[in-house]
């Protein structure tokens, strides 16, 4: 017999929470529960990196409260079965700043979860929590990308953690991903596509084959994390710029541009956009908000070379970063980078095709969307993706 259960999906980027300890914890944390609360699910897999911010030596103590209140809170108290992995041991070479947290509602009875080492599903119970470096813990597979992967490029903590479950009889793959972001914007604006991206690209065929591979036999799989996915800033600014004059400042005489400076040809030559390393300053930030996502897509291109795997549901959102850090000002993204789907929620084709489309009064029973829209939630918006899991209840 067909059966459904409805699942919850959300991924953030933690790294703002950590850094403004407190501040904006409890709103974020509220806006989390209402999200949960709205779409009753009796699966849910909340996928966060960056834990601890920019300064987890510091924050890590504070990073472990964060994941107790959820654990713990009322509003979570009907999900009987918890399973977390934290990954907080920054003095290891394999620090990936990856926490995974799977919530089993009382009502979801049929549930296994993989042991990677006995190659073998197991059935659930009570409260697996694993705080460290996780190596040898068996029910996760976690990956730092390999050092040698692009010696031209300092990265740090970026990498993947991947869980596997059976709900009833259907098989799914989990991954919690952090790719490598943009260190500077006026790098990002030299070719098209930009060298990160083509970084990045190589980083998610990597996990992607790494999921793949012949360890274990391929399940449908869902990639959900901060991708640092960026917008083709080349042809973006060339297409902002197109009224404008635009001009190149170099530094000290030598052939390193500075700044990009892209002034209006009339209106007493105000400045419509300048861009320096750490900085995307445009004139009208509205041209980021939803009623423009349409328009702004088109230069969203970094999935598409992974169409012939993956697929995505349709964004209707704005940009989920890099949004104010100022509690005032929510809905308002600094001037620090150009907007950007950074946070995102990739599934395998063959996942698609077990999400269940349409109620049987034909409404759509698919949500994409961003966890507190209108609330300050940091840099990053929580992403979400809800569904029904169309499954087997043999």
């Amino acid at each position: 017999m067909e059966t459904f259960t409805d699942v919850l999906l959300v991924t953030a980027n933690v790294g703002s929470l950590f850094d403004n300890l407190g501040e904006i914890e409890s709103d974020w944390l509220h806006e989390l529960y209402k999200t949960i609360y709205s779409c009753k699910p009796q699966f849910i897999a909340l996928h966060f990196q960056e834990v601890g911010g920019k300064d987890y030596m510091v924050n890590m103590g504070h990073a472990e409260n964060f994941f107790r209140s959820i654990e713990s809170s009322q509003e979570m108290k009907d999900y009987d079965r918890v399973c977390i992995y934290v990954d907080n041991q920054f003095q290891a070479d394999s620090f990936t700043a990856l926490g995974s947290m799977y919530f089993i509602h009382k009502t979801l009875n049929n549930i296994y979860q993989y042991d990677f080492n006995v190659k073998d599903f197991k059935s659930l119970s009570g409260q697996n929590k694993y705080v460290g470096s996780l190596e040898g813990v068996t029910t996760v597979e976690k990956e730092k990308f390999p050092k040698n992967f692009w010696p031209d490029f300092k990265w740090s903590r970026k990498g993947f953690m991947r869980t596997r479950w059976i709900i009833h009889n259907q098989g799914l793959d989990l991954v919690n991903v952090h790719l490598f972001h943009d260190a500077s914007n006026l790098t990002a604006c030299e070719s098209s596509p930009s060298i990160y991206s083509a970084n990045r690209k190589n980083a998610l065929r990597y996990i992607i084959n790494r999921i793949s591979d012949s360890c274990c036999s391929p399940l449908p799989f869902f990639l959900f994390g901060d991708f640092n996915f960026r917008l083709d800033t080349l042809s973006l600014v060339q297409h902002l710029s197109t009224t404008a004059d635009v001009q190149t400042v170099k530094k000290d005489s030598s052939d390193k541009v500075e700044r990009i400076i892209c002034e209006e040809k009339d209106n007493d030559h105000q400045v419509l956009l300048q861009i320096e390393e750490k900085l995307f300053a445009y004139l009208h930030q509205a041209y980021f908000r939803e009623d423009n996502v349409p328009s702004l897509l088109k230069y969203d291109k970094e999935v598409a070379a992974f169409h012939d795997v993956i697929s995505e549901e349709e964004i209707k959102f704005p940009p989920s970063y890099p949004y104010s850090e100022e509690y005032t000002k929510p809905t308002q993204y600094m001037n620090t980078r150009c907007p950007a789907w950074c946070d995102r929620i990739l599934m395998s084709h063959s996942a698609q095709e077990f999400i269940h489309r349409r109620d049987d009064d034909g409404e759509r029973n698919v949500v994409y969307n961003t966890v507190g829209p209108d609330v300050c939630m940091g840099d990053h918006k929580p992403v979400f993706l809800f569904f029904s899991l169309r499954t087997n209840n043999h």
